[in-house]
């Protein structure tokens, strides 16, 4: 038996290990930087999307979403419905982002490294369908 749901986890936890240590010198940790990665390229999303697209339970968008706001790296704001908050990158976020992205295309590149495009587009397409699978049962 191979324990696939084990190997990606044990493979995912390395990454997110070293990338804390890669990081946290730079005032950010893995699960923050998902957070800063979303909201770069999806410019402000509400925190119930937010959390929704990562897969992360409210309360622990929100403690981290708490967190980055305390270190300035986002903004909160209200949306139509008093409920809804709106959360951005900050301006000082924005400025420090192409450090922290550089850090981690170092860090997938030596994840990378030695792994054909061809082996790369099946992993993705595996993971993709992995991903899929795993949906349909949410």
């Amino acid at each position: 038996m191979q324990h696939y749901g084990h190997k990606i986890g044990q493979a995912a936890r390395v990454f997110s290990k070293t990338l804390n240590g890669i990081m946290s010198p730079m005032g950010l940790y893995s699960s923050q930087w998902s957070i800063i990665l979303c909201l770069h390229y999806r410019n402000s999303l509400t925190q119930v999307q937010l959390s929704n697209y990562l897969n992360v339970e409210a309360p622990t968008i929100t403690r981290t979403l708490t967190r980055l706001e305390e270190m300035g790296w986002i903004i909160r704001s209200e949306g139509d419905d008093k409920r809804e908050r709106y959360v951005s990158l900050s301006p000082a976020a924005m400025e420090r982002f192409p450090q922290w992205l550089q850090a981690a295309r170092d860090l997938e590149a030596v994840a990378l490294r030695d792994l054909d495009e061809n082996e790369l587009a099946v992993f993705n397409r595996v993971l993709k369908k992995m991903t899929e699978n795993l949906s349909t049962l949410a």
